[in-house]
């Protein structure tokens, strides 16, 4: 698949992903938040776009002329953050540029979707320290709300790169140790269970016969609704993540309804309301649909 082509798809999907109306608890087309609006999330979707170029065309030359360990991961990760922090004063795609880059990189030189998802894991378990210090870096800048803040190999540890170098870890050993309690961590140190397994055959399978906007609406529900989100788990406790997995479940069971999807419109803006006036924002589950989103239309190409 062309570089030219899979970066397309991630900046649609980054797209798609926030204009997603009304996505419960998030930034979208008609909901602002005080220190980042919707045009700062359209904005960070088109400003990776050469980024995510020049790193799937670089990984195009992957088991040919280059090894899994020589993808530069770590360093087109936080080129796309620096990139985006020239445009956006606010941290709106670090999780999401985690997930699209290893996506984007291992796209162009897939064939198939089972593929995709082994040469995505194999470049997170290849990674390297370099691609190690780079990440850190890139969460660094983001300023990522609880993400690397555990007390080993803590980011805001100032000693971090040099225990990191100590120990020769690379990506996929950091976040390891963060999968218990962060989602996207876990996605990305297990084959991206949440983006394979869930939300992209929910996205496809919706997007046949329905609008993008319920496709994307359902996908973000779908996976919130089995995954409690961790954004939200470290700001208020697991409980109440637990609670609002709940509540966007029932939200989700009333789409079945009746054929018009009155009941469930009225659920959903119910929903967004609540989360959003009690500071409630499943972030990393508007992450995880980004991330299905683009697997499902690299799948269209395959």
């Amino acid at each position: 698949m062309s570089p030219e082509l899979i970066a397309k798809i991630a900046q649609i999907s980054s797209a798609l992903e926030v204009s997603g109306y009304p996505k419960p608890g998030n930034v979208h087309r008609t909901r602002d938040f005080q220190d980042m609006v919707f045009e700062d999330f359209i904005v960070s979707g088109i400003v990776i776009g050469d980024t995510i170029r020049e790193a799937a065309s670089f990984g195009s030359e992957i088991t040919n002329s280059k090894s899994f360990k020589e993808a530069n991961i770590g360093k087109y990760i936080l080129k796309s953050v620096k990139e985006t922090d020239k445009w956006v004063a606010n941290n709106t795609n670090l999780g999401i540029i985690m997930l699209l880059t290893p996506i984007a990189i291992s796209a162009s030189f897939s064939s198939n979707i089972n593929d995709l998802r082994d040469n995505i894991h194999n470049l997170i378990v290849n990674s390297t320290i370099l691609d190690t210090i780079a990440l850190y870096e890139a969460i660094g800048i983001a300023d990522a709300g609880g993400m690397g803040e555990q007390e080993e190999y803590s980011v805001t540890n100032e000693e971090a790169t040099k225990e990191l170098i100590e120990n020769d870890l690379n990506i996929f050993d950091v976040l390891n140790i963060s999968s218990s309690w962060d989602s996207l961590a876990k996605e990305l140190t297990n084959k991206m269970p949440v983006t394979f397994d869930i939300g992209y055959p929910t996205f496809s399978r919706i997007k046949k016969d329905s609008s993008t906007n319920l496709a994307t609406i359902s996908t973000f529900l779908t996976i919130l609704s089995q995954v409690p989100d961790t954004l939200i788990s470290r700001k208020y406790g697991d409980e109440k993540a637990k609670e609002v997995s709940n509540l966007a479940l029932e939200v989700l069971n009333t789409s079945h309804i009746n054929d018009n999807l009155k009941t469930f419109n009225i659920k959903l803006k119910e929903f967004d309301d609540y989360l959003f006036e009690n500071n409630l924002n499943p972030g990393t589950t508007a992450d995880l649909t980004a991330s299905s989103i683009m697997v499902t239309f690299l799948a269209d190409f395959y």
